[in-house]
């Protein structure tokens, strides 16, 4: 294996950071970097919110759940799906404009969860840690009047980012030959007892925060109740109207 496959395959979520600051040049090359990643049709629909301030970090951080390292990370950035800029620039030519469609929405996320993606794989080849944040969409609406986001731009998740001051163990994925299919897709319910009892293992083990579980009961609270049923509600209101 070359670096950048052994750099992929050893990504670990990192929730304690330490004081170091993350140099404003380094940064801004990371976002440069993120900005290689493929985009459909050249949209890049895609606007990424550093948030400095204290307070609103602090806000954030309550508003996804409690999750303090929000605000104690060196860098905090809001990546959220943007269909206004390139409508607006398309409707400047003359277009007619047809907003709200679901290719649309669809277009936006994707763009910017590959955009994130290389934002973290260059991070982590400069000895940072990162922590996405999918809790911002626990009060998506909230967080869109702090960081005063328009129509056609939703937050889509956020990402903590600094200098690691813990050293968590890599956390098992599941079997290749489970996500990878020769020319069909086939039933798979065997490979993943099998990485059940690899993930009990693992959180057994682990050095820190050990339970009694596994991948399968993990998944339970995501498909036991409605998860974030606001959110089809909020992307309307946002003028994602999925047409």
């Amino acid at each position: 294996m070359n670096s950048v496959i052994k750099l992929l395959q050893s990504h670990r979520s990192i929730r304690k950071f330490t004081d170091q600051e993350i140099p404003r040049g380094l940064l801004l090359e990371l976002i440069k970097a993120g900005q290689g990643a493929a985009t459909s049709s050249h949209v890049q629909a895609y606007t990424i919110i550093h948030v400095k301030d204290s307070a609103n970090r602090e806000h954030i951080a309550e508003l996804s759940g409690g999750q303090g390292y929000v605000a104690s990370c060196a860098a905090f950035l809001v990546f959220c799906a943007d269909m206004k800029r390139p409508t607006e620039a398309s409707e400047r030519t003359g277009a007619n404009v047809e907003r709200g469609m679901t290719e649309q929405l669809l277009v936006a996320t994707v763009d910017t969860a590959l955009v994130a993606q290389n934002v973290v794989v260059a991070a982590e080849s400069e000895g940072l840690g990162i922590c996405y944040i999918g809790g911002i969409r626990n009060n998506p609406q909230a967080i869109s009047d702090l960081l005063r986001l328009p129509e056609h731009v939703y937050p889509v998740f956020g990402l903590c980012l600094g200098y690691p001051a813990q050293d968590p163990e890599v956390k098992p994925r599941l079997p290749v030959e489970a996500i990878l299919k020769e020319d069909y897709y086939t039933e798979d319910a065997s490979l993943v007892e099998a990485f059940d009892a690899t993930m009990h293992t693992y959180y057994q083990a682990r050095s820190s925060s050990n339970k009694n579980t596994d991948w399968s009961h993990n998944l339970k609270p995501l498909f036991d109740n409605k998860l974030r049923p606001h959110m089809k509600d909020f992307l309307v209101k946002r003028g994602f109207e999925m047409k």
